[in-house]
Order: structure tokens, then sequence, then C-alpha cells
């Protein structure tokens, strides 16, 4: 047991601590949102000098030939979301009603990669409560936490002994936060299950139309399917519709995303699909970068978006109730409005899943 006097250093200890991780991360905030918006370096308020900034921003330009997906204007879309994050008063408010570790628990969190930094929130969430993180990165996704994670090392050297990155076996962990895909969850269980542990699986967003959309409404909707290539569990891919709805609206609002068909790997997967449904004698309507499918089903293959009507809105809030468990974001009037589906909020928890509660719990 503690005395009264070690308990109240160590407490002191803690908010210190608490108070210099958030500095830290408040710092690579400004460095993120500065490389999200492609600045010019002009002096050291970044923390970084002008050789380590350009040591980034050819990081970020690298990206694509690491993966083809990660163009560069996704990386620093990725930048400046989640740098947005982190300013030291928003943190602070985050952080101000859960408890901060007392006793340091190592937490491993194996990441998915099919967006940039898609596992930063995980990495800031473990940091924040005081624990240690172990992170086994994706092949996909491998450079850019690291190099992020060296400077805010050195924004604030105590995290030097408290982050691990490594592409081997994770042994030696306390919890385990693993993303992956419905077939990684049974692996997931067989070698982590004995851990606390917070599993995620495949999701997928819907967007709820019910037909008073503005054109601008629809241009964000596109925003919410095309970005990240639609390769995220926040891109919309399944549209409700009321009855009626004119499917031209639609096209005409997203005509400005015509451009995503060029990217190569997009482009391949919308020539197969096309292809292969045509084959298989499935009615599409295309537009020459999207195909659009009618059906009930919540999943679609990317380049593609599924659609279905429904005449009263009780049928729209049933499909999702009855789909709740595989649907990360629902966007439309009453919901996520749309172009914020890939916008979330510090208190945005993936599959709904308080990670800070979690964390405090350990």
């Amino acid at each position: 047991m503690f005395s009264i006097q070690e308990s109240d250093q160590i407490m002191y200890l803690c908010v210190v601590e608490k108070e210099d991780r958030i500095k830290g991360f408040a710092q690579l905030g400004a460095l993120m949102r500065a490389l999200g918006r492609a600045e010019q370096w002009k002096d050291f308020s970044w923390g970084v000098t002008e050789e380590e900034y350009l040591k980034l921003e050819e990081l970020v330009q690298r990206q694509s030939v690491y993966n083809g997906w990660f163009t560069p204007a996704n990386v620093r879309r990725s930048l400046l979301a989640q740098g947005e994050w982190l300013y030291e008063d928003r943190l602070a408010k985050w952080l101000e009603s859960t408890p901060y570790a007392q006793q340091v628990r190592t937490v491993a969190l194996i990441m998915a990669g099919n967006i940039p930094l898609v596992g930063f929130h995980d990495f800031l969430c473990v940091l924040l409560s005081g624990h240690s993180v172990v992170c086994k990165l994706s092949s996909d996704d491998k450079t850019l936490l690291p190099a992020l994670a060296n400077h805010l090392m050195e924004f604030t050297p105590e995290l030097k002994e408290k982050i691990v990155f490594t592409t081997g076996r994770i042994s030696e962990m306390h919890a385990v936060i693993a993303t992956g895909s419905n077939n990684s969850t049974l692996y997931f269980q067989q070698y982590f299950g004995k851990y606390p542990h917070i599993f995620r699986h495949n999701r997928s967003s819907v967007a709820v139309l019910d037909g008073t959309e503005t054109k601008e409404e629809l241009a964000a909707l596109g925003d919410d399917i095309f970005s990240y290539f639609g390769l995220g569990c926040r891109n919309v891919t399944h549209m409700l519709l009321p009855v009626g709805f004119e499917l031209s609206r639609f096209f005409e609002g997203i005509f400005s995303f015509s451009d995503v068909v060029f990217n190569k790997k997009y482009g391949n997967n919308y020539d197969y699909h096309k292809a292969i449904f045509l084959l298989n004698k499935h009615n599409l309507l295309d537009n020459n970068f999207v195909l659009l499918r009618e059906t009930e089903e919540l999943f679609s293959p990317l380049s593609m978006v599924h659609y279905h009507f429904y005449s009263d809105p009780s049928e729209a809030e049933e499909y999702v109730f009855t789909h709740e468990k595989d649907i990360q974001v629902v966007v439309g009037h009453g919901y996520v409005p749309f172009g914020k589906a890939q916008a979330p909020q510090l208190t945005d928890y993936a599959d709904g899943v308080d990670v800070l509660a979690w964390l405090a719990d350990l």
C-alpha cells in the first residue's frame, strides 16, 4: 500500500507526465497540419528543422511508390484530418474525465493499412492514457507513423521508452487492439483472445437520402463515397433512396469526382467489376467512373455503390438497425452530415467502443 505522501507524489507525477504528453502531441499536430496543407517550412515553430521537414515532405510524396492507393493528396488529407485533433485544449478537454494510468500496461496495436495512418487514433488513446504501445504495422502503411513517432519522441523524450514498432511476432503485452477483416478476427481470437482486447472486423457506411438533398449535399456525398478511393470503413458503399428518387441527380452531384478513375488501381477495379457483373447479366448503371447496382447488400466491391429504394422512412430505419453491427457511419439528414463521414472527431470511436474508457479499466 502507498502512504498518503507517496500517493500524492505519484498523482503529481502522473499529472506532469500527462501534460507533457499532451504538449508533445500538440506539437506533433502542428507539424501534421503543416504537412497536410503542403506548407513551406518557415521556422522552428513546427518543432523540426528545414532539413527534417523536407525529409517528411519527401516521405509523403513517396508513399504512392510503396502503396498505389496512398497518393500524396490522400496522405495529406489524413495528416490534416488527424492533425486537427491535436490542439492542446482539445486534447485536454477530451481527457479531462479519464483517469491517467498509475500502473503502466503495454498495449499491442495490430493496425490495418487500408488508408494512411488508419491506426493513429488508437496510438493516441493508448499513449495519452499513460500506457506503453507496441505497434505491428501493416505492410501497406509501415513508414508514416514511425516517422511521425520519431519526432513525437523528440518533443516528449519520456515516450522513447514507451513506443515500439515491430514487423515480427508480438509478445509481452497486457492488452490488444486489433483491426482487420472478418477472417482476421478468427486469427486474433485464437492468438490474443486470452488478453483484454478490442477486435475490429469489416464495416462499411450507408447514406440515407430523403429526396430533399441539394446539389451541394449530393456533391458532399461524393466525398463520403470516393475519399481514399472508398477503401475506408467510413466510406459509403450503400444508399437508401426514397421511391421515385431520380438517380440522374446523384450522377450530376458527384460528377466532380470523375478523375478518380484515372488512378490505375481504382481504374483496374472499375474495369474488372464492370466486366464481371455484365458477364453475369447483372443490371448496372454506369457513368464511366462508378457503377451502381440495385440490391439490399450492404457491402459493395470497390468502384461500385449499392442502392435500394424504400417507400417509408421506417423501412430505412429498420435497414440501419438490422445491419448496425456492420455499419460504421450513417450519413444523411438527421445523421452525420453529408461530406463528414471521413472527418471523425476525437470522440468518434471506431465500432462505437470507447477506447479511453476501456484503457482506464485495464
